[in-house]
């Protein structure tokens, strides 16, 4: 397993984790767990950002600019509702 598969697992288990805090804190009954969770939360998705960002400078993760014409569409599709 080389390092860019370790990181790919690392993010996808940590987007995972992410997931899980957010119902957490979304589902807690009391402002304790609420808390917890929210802030387990917060760690996690510093965490998920730390590894994007290493992945990316890597070249690793690479994003692809959205063409406007897509953009517009989409917005157009959606400014009637």
């Amino acid at each position: 397993m080389d390092d860019k598969c370790i990181m790919e697992n690392l993010l996808l288990t940590t987007k995972g984790v992410c997931d899980l805090y957010m119902h957490g804190t979304i589902e807690s009954s009391t402002q304790n767990v609420h808390q917890t969770f929210d802030q387990a939360l917060n760690d996690s998705l510093c965490m998920q950002d730390d590894i994007y960002k290493k992945m990316s400078a890597k070249g690793w993760y690479t994003m692809e600019q959205a063409e406007q014409e897509k953009i517009q569409k989409v917005k157009n599709k959606f400014a009637g509702m």
